[in-house]
């Protein structure tokens, strides 16, 4: 009689190799590891990556495009995307500034405003892909150009007037961190809280998950949908407020030249966020956002040239999301 052998037991992989299977743990593994490189390039060159200036400037960098990226990342976690906040970061800093007009007695109602204008164009962005059933992607890109076209007919150049009190936001520093860097620091933690700790965060999820399964569930997903764009347009406007509190005036093209809709959806995959939804968060966005701005600083000490910059950004980009496929079908 023959005897069955048992196949041999897979070969159990090092304990520090499982955890950086984690992705959250991988994107700080890369900065750790960018930001060696670049200290050695950069004083290869004769200067100092990470003095108070350069820390001053990372962080400068990743405040503005992290806020928008924190509201995209609960729109991909749904398997959506918003291409209206490049757009919408430009108008609300018109709102802002234009409401404010130099006066410090303004600055409450104009903040109200602008989040309120901000909300409005989410509302709008989630009800058309809820109600009209209109592919995320179609909606907020018609959402994008209705902006685009409207900056377009009524701004030349920069306008309104930010009173010295609210660029106060853009300029002030606890030591080397920015105190926008901080309030955008909050806003994560309470995303993640909001995200991790609350039954509409479990129902963001599961919508990404698998939509339909949700609604099978009782999860009332087109709420959930809407919600999360209205979000995401808020963050956008936080953003806005922000840039016009650096700028001193609002300026329509201060989110597209930044590109804050690309920039925002990399730095969520960056991050770990699968596209489809149902995966990721905030923590590893912001590491997503630290690394692109870690580039970028990286590039402007080094002198290169914007062709070369955009060339390593994407290769990055495709590197990374490649390694989180390649990560997800060995763990199947």
């Amino acid at each position: 009689m023959s005897t069955a052998v048992a196949a041999p037991a897979a070969p159990r992989r090092p304990q520090w190799t499982r955890r950086l299977a984690n992705p959250v743990v991988g994107v700080y593994a890369a900065l750790v590891l960018l930001l060696i490189v670049g200290s050695v390039l950069v004083a290869a060159q004769g200067g100092v990556l990470l003095d108070q200036g350069g820390i001053v400037n990372i962080l400068t960098r990743s405040t503005a495009l992290g806020l928008v990226a924190i509201g995209q990342t609960m729109v991909i976690l749904t398997g959506k995307l918003d291409l209206s906040v490049a757009y919408l970061v430009g108008l609300c800093s018109l709102v802002a500034a234009e409401t404010m007009a130099g006066n410090p007695n303004m600055i409450v109602p104009a903040v109200l405003l602008t989040l309120a204008v901000a909300a409005g164009v989410g509302l709008i962005n989630g009800l058309v892909v809820t109600k009209l059933k209109v592919n995320a992607f179609i909606a907020t890109l018609g959402t994008a150009l209705v902006i685009r076209g409207y900056l377009e007919h009524s701004y030349t150049g920069p306008a309104g007037d930010v009173p010295t009190v609210f660029q106060r936001l853009g300029y002030d520093r606890i030591g080397p961190v920015p105190v926008a860097a901080l309030l955008m620091v909050g806003l994560a933690v309470l995303a993640w809280w909001f995200l991790g700790r609350t039954r509409a965060g479990y129902h963001i999820y599961a919508v990404g998950g698998d939509e339909e399964v949700a609604r099978f569930s009782g999860i009332r997903t087109d709420r959930t949908v809407v919600l999360v764009h209205v979000l995401c347009a808020v963050a956008a406007g936080l953003a806005g407020l922000f840039l016009a509190s650096r700028l001193g005036s609002g300026a329509p093209w201060v989110g597209a030249d930044g590109g804050y809709d690309l920039e925002s959806i990399a730095a969520v995959v960056l991050g770990g966020t699968i596209l489809a939804g149902g995966r990721g968060g905030v923590a590893g966005t912001i590491g997503g956002v630290l690394i692109l701005a870690t580039l970028d600083t990286i590039f402007d000490d080094l002198g290169m040239n914007s062709f070369f910059k955009d060339v390593v950004r994407g290769a990055v980009l495709i590197v990374a999301v490649a390694l989180y496929a390649r990560r997800r079908r060995s763990h199947r």
